[in-house]
């Protein structure tokens, strides 16, 4: 379990997708997020997007600056995105807190998915974690100080090649804007989208 930047709550992480669901309680073969912790992950998930250069940069500032967890098409997936891959579309999550890169720092690749276990709200905590998970499930334990009470899982949205966005599943971003048409509209301004 790692935590993530405010106002975040914290991930399952694992270089095997099946360990994440493991730890989740769900089955082995359950979709998870892609985590795109540096720009040596991105530029190998690139030429897998069916979006064009404008398209390409939008899903990276959503992903790096937003911190949204972002729906994007694929016009290929090698094994290595398949688990995060559905219906021609991948699950990408790009959260970069500053105290966790040497953490990740050569890492490779990770699987990744909210903390918490199937249909009970995610963890914001290292306590929580303790609480949640079994002992087999290693906790990070590095936390900001801020309420864990303030925190929720990340808002999920679906690029299109068009450069439009939909909204798939509320969480702190929209919650932080009045909801999710505030916050689209937020994102539309602020990166003059169609």
């Amino acid at each position: 379990m790692l935590p993530n930047p405010y106002p975040l709550t914290s991930v399952v992480a694992a270089t095997r997708p099946d360990v994440v669901n493991a730890a989740k309680g769900r089955p082995a073969d359950q979709s998870v997020a892609l985590w795109i912790t540096d720009d040596e992950r991105w530029a190998e998930l690139a030429p897998c997007l069916a979006l064009d250069a404008p398209a390409r940069a939008l899903a990276h500032r959503l992903l790096v600056a937003e911190l949204v967890t972002l729906l994007v098409p694929v016009d290929d997936h090698p094994a290595w995105l398949a688990p995060a891959t559905r219906h021609g579309k991948a699950l990408l999550f790009g959260a970069r807190w500053l105290p966790l890169v040497p953490v990740l720092d050569g890492v490779g690749r990770l699987h990744v998915s909210s903390a918490n276990r199937t249909g009970r709200a995610p963890v914001a905590s290292p306590a929580q974690a303790r609480r949640t998970f079994s002992a087999d499930v290693h906790v990070f334990d590095l936390h900001d100080g801020r309420p864990a009470a303030d925190r929720r899982a990340t808002t999920t949205l679906e690029l299109h090649p068009d450069r439009t966005l939909t909204h798939v599943r509320d969480g702190a971003q929209d919650r932080a804007h009045g909801g999710p048409a505030a916050y689209l509209a937020h994102l539309a301004n602020t990166y003059s989208l169609p």
